[in-house]
């Protein structure tokens, strides 16, 4: 069962097993388990994610399987998009300080995104 004072964690079309893995490994050390997956390249389950994962098993039995970002966050009220890149985007851009904040003070569950730019997609304002 979801924890709704948890984020998601969504990865959006990730390419390997392995990052998929390792992603589950670093969230169960924070101890979150409610893992998304946007269309990954190489399907899903993915035999090389087990190995990866180092023993975050349940994140990986339990990760769901969305067509696409909007599907994979439409529970969330608040949506937390991850980047290295400056952006000349109008959304709102803050660290992760204050994302983790939010996380624990805003009402409503929270996805954080990883994963590449999706064109056309438009997080609900």
């Amino acid at each position: 069962m979801a924890d709704l004072n948890k984020p998601v964690i969504v990865l959006v079309r990730p390419q390997l097993g392995e990052n998929i893995g390792k992603a589950a490994r670093a969230m169960l050390n924070f101890g979150l388990t409610e893992m998304r997956l946007v269309s990954p390249r190489d399907g899903w389950p993915n035999p090389s994610a087990g190995p990866a994962a180092a023993g975050a098993d349940i994140v990986l039995e339990q990760a769901q399987v969305y067509a696409t970002t909007a599907e994979a966050v439409a529970d969330c009220a608040h949506v937390h998009a991850t980047t290295v890149r400056k952006r000349g985007v109008t959304k709102p851009v803050i660290g992760a300080d204050e994302a983790g904040r939010q996380v624990h003070t805003l009402p409503g569950r929270h996805a954080i995104i990883f994963g590449p730019n999706v064109r056309g997609w438009k997080p609900r304002t």
